[in-house]
């Protein structure tokens, strides 16, 4: 329909948006979870030990004939605490996203079974004004509750309907299954129609199955990368003749032995450390240590201390 209510054309939508079998358990569920996430959960009962008061025993515990009692706020007393009330609470639930929508769809599709989704051709007329809006209502003969869906955020559209109670504006990318059951009728712009039947077509996925549809490609070129470098190495190899490649490799063994086996012998090998004793001591050792065959060990030389005891002693047997 155009803005002065005569039916210009009939669009053809798509039936897996507005064509969908009502699903009732489903969309009783959505409202629910809608519901519940508007609820600000502040309610709150005092309990006995947060009421005021009660401080002290009515009285004694025997002796008086009456129900012995503790004090003046337990729950069974006037004014006292309330046992099982409500306290602060969060009511939000989560919808999967494949169940959101598809409970959008049912009820997009009970509109239109009902007669009750008008497609508009623009919104030009209205300029924000409450006049304008209701003047479209009226040449679209809505009486009751509408809502008005357009593509995007229409600043006139909504100035227009703020001050009628049963209108209500929305853009397309935020409909949901709650606004489309609280109004009687729905009137839809024709670019937003194309949009949500282009949108609310396809099936959300998940970040699981995106993860697996972009790991697919690359699983599949991994094999390739592999030949690829496994194959370079023999490409880049000089070509080998069957037969020269063991003489080669025979001649060149012993040519190789005989020019490392003179840099081995020519290594010097590493010289130990010996303390420096007595000359008495140094003979002891050396004569039961024999001293390795790659060096030579030099005598060394008496010291001071016994050339004079030789002195002395030779002094000694003299006199």
């Amino acid at each position: 329909m155009n803005q002065n209510g005569e039916a210009l054309d009939s669009i053809d939508l798509n039936d897996a948006v507005f064509n969908v079998p009502m699903n009732p358990s489903l969309v009783h569920q959505a409202m629910v979870i809608y519901q519940g996430n508007k609820r600000h959960g502040t309610h709150d009962t005092k309990t006995r030990a947060q009421v005021s008061g009660g401080g002290r025993k009515p009285w004694i515990q025997k002796h008086t004939g009456r129900a012995r009692q503790g004090s003046i706020r337990s729950p069974q007393w006037r004014h006292g605490g309330v046992v099982f009330g409500p306290h602060p609470r969060s009511y939000r639930a989560a919808l999967p996203k494949r169940m959101k929508r598809l409970a959008l769809r049912c009820v997009l599709s009970d509109k239109a079974r009902h007669d009750r989704l008008v497609c508009l051709d623009s919104t030009d007329t209205i300029d924000g004004k409450t006049k304008s809006m209701a003047q479209l209502l009226a040449n679209l003969s809505v009486s009751g509750s509408a809502l008005l869906i357009t593509m995007g955020t229409n600043r006139d559209v909504v100035t227009a309907a703020n001050n009628l109670q049963k209108i209500w504006t929305l853009p397309v990318h935020q409909l949901n299954a709650q606004e489309l059951l609280s109004k009687d009728m729905v009137i839809m712009t024709v670019e937003a129609a194309r949009w949500a039947e282009e949108t609310f077509a396809v099936e959300p996925h998940g970040r699981r199955g995106a993860k697996w549809d972009v790991a697919a490609p690359v699983a599949d070129a991994q094999p390739v990368a592999d030949e690829a470098r496994v194959a370079k190495p023999e490409a880049d190899a000089p070509e080998a003749v069957v037969g020269e490649a063991p003489a080669e490799a025979a001649e060149e063994t012993p040519a190789a032995a005989e020019e490392e086996t003179p840099a081995e012998e020519e290594a010097p090998s590493p010289r130990t450390r010996r303390r420096r004793t007595t000359a008495s001591t140094d003979d002891e050792t050396a004569a039961e240590s024999p001293a390795p065959e790659t060096e030579s060990v030099e005598p060394q030389e008496p010291s001071d201390s016994s050339e004079t005891q030789d002195t002395t002693e030779s002094s000694d047997e003299e006199a």
